[in-house]
């Protein structure tokens, strides 16, 4: 079944890819495995995944030591990240997609024992019920940062509402790509901000379409 939905989900990233002349080697597909246990997750890295995500601390540092066979997995946290939690997860990552106040980026500054790969989150969509800072906050935001010299800021993450239309998730992808691009404009040292990590399983293929460089897809490889 794994093996099955991964096939799929592998084939509508060239689809998608195809239809805007992008490469599908240009997107990294990273398998949100916090709804399957250690066992699953390995399936999974034995079908060739090298990137997981999970949004939990205890989870990710647990089936990161069971999993320790696997050396060349990449683990991603995708949660919120609570202050008190960062000196236990913060250098057992390689990014970090929910960066979203600069207190938290002065706690990963002074935990980190080197540079963090990290993700701005922007709340594109500007939902009450979401996390991340506002889309005319970014640059203010990335400025804030560059005496920080443990983070690394390689792009901006976002999420479209689950019940977005099509067209508006096109709208909102296309916007943070759009900031993207203008902060990698700025050539900053800290802040290269070549990435976008945009689409879960239900939207992903317009996040690729919109010049998505990370989808996050859990329930799409899980699924009956």
């Amino acid at each position: 079944m794994i093996s099955e939905n991964l096939h799929k989900i592998r084939q509508e990233i060239q689809d998608s890819c195809a239809l805007v002349s992008r490469k599908a080697s240009d997107v990294r597909l990273v398998a949100v495995t916090k709804s399957v246990d250690t066992e699953t997750t390995q399936i999974l890295l034995d079908a060739g995944v090298t990137d997981c995500a999970e949004n939990r601390v205890e989870q990710l540092l647990s089936k990161k030591q069971a999993l320790r066979d696997y050396p060349h997995v990449k683990w991603h946290f995708i949660g919120n990240l609570q202050r008190r939690k960062v000196k236990s997860i913060i250098n057992e990552i390689d990014y970090f997609h929910a960066l979203d106040s600069l207190k938290l980026a002065q706690e990963i500054q002074k935990r980190a024992e080197q540079p963090i790969n990290c993700f701005v989150e922007v709340n594109v969509s500007q939902e009450a019920s979401k996390q991340g800072i506002s889309s005319e906050e970014v640059d203010g935001f990335i400025r804030d940062l560059a005496s920080l010299d443990n983070i690394r800021v390689i792009g901006l993450m976002t999420m479209a509402p689950l019940n977005a239309s099509s067209s508006e998730r096109h709208q909102l992808f296309k916007t943070l790509k759009q900031i993207q691009q203008r902060i990698a404009d700025l050539h900053l040292t800290h802040a290269p901000c070549l990435e976008t990590s945009m689409g879960m399983s239900n939207d992903f293929p317009e996040a690729i379409q919109e010049g998505a460089t990370f989808i996050r897809v859990g329930t799409a490889l899980f699924q009956e």
